[in-house]
């Protein structure tokens, strides 16, 4: 069984809470991505948090310096999980690891443009990180890359992590991410450019806790997708 994270990813203030309503039942973990984050602030982080109890939310910071200084205020806001990028330097990422700690929530590495993955995810891992992103970004995606390879490297490495897997997946690909180790699927264009973005998530879920899309209409949609 794995969990569902929806990425929020639009710039606009109202047009993401309207979404979150729409998918919040149906995902646990709400993230707000990078650009919309940025874009909005801390605000956005607090009002999700009072209208979404039920859910976590993740706030993809993708920290690179003073990690323990810039999580803090996220964390204190209700952030249950903040990302710092596996690039940047260990201080960097221990501090996010020990604010996580602080406030009893948890720090997630993303291996994004990490160039020694197994390295340094074992490092991080002695480190304490709670969750390991694997992540195949935009750019990486249109040129044609999926995080297969790197979520099959770190799954086995067998470190008892969380493992979140982010990178162009669908419904699908998702009983496929679930089954080669991840704990976490992220999903985000697979929904929100849905005509129906809650039965799109509803779906997606369904198959991350332990379903399938199932029999031949699942192998039909597969075909199609």
């Amino acid at each position: 069984m794995a969990q569902t994270q929806m990425a929020l990813d639009s710039l606009d203030f109202d047009a993401t809470v309207a979404l979150a309503a729409k998918v919040a039942p149906h995902v646990d973990i709400l993230e707000i991505g990078t650009p919309c984050i940025k874009h909005n602030g801390i605000k956005l982080l607090q009002t999700l948090r009072a209208k979404f109890p039920n859910n976590k939310i993740l706030v993809d910071l993708k920290t690179m310096d003073a990690g323990f200084y810039e999580a803090e205020p996220f964390y204190k806001a209700g952030a249950d999980i903040c990302t710092v990028l596996g690039t940047s330097d260990i201080g960097t990422i221990k501090g996010v690891i020990d604010v996580a700690n602080k406030y009893g929530k948890k720090a997630q590495v993303d291996l994004i443009n990490v160039a020694d993955k197994k390295a340094r995810t074992q490092e991080v891992a002695k480190l304490g990180a709670h969750i390991i992103g694997v992540h195949t970004g935009l750019d990486q995606q249109a040129a044609g890359q999926t995080p297969f390879a790197d979520l099959e490297l770190v799954a086995s490495l067998n470190l008892g992590l969380e493992i979140s897997v982010a990178g162009g997946v669908k419904a699908a690909t998702a009983a496929q991410v679930r089954d080669a180790g991840a704990t976490i699927i992220v999903a985000g264009a697979a929904i929100y450019g849905a005509a129906d973005p809650a039965a799109a998530a509803a779906e997606i879920t369904a198959i991350a806790h332990g379903g399938s899309t199932g029999g031949l209409f699942g192998w039909i949609k597969k075909l199609f997708s």
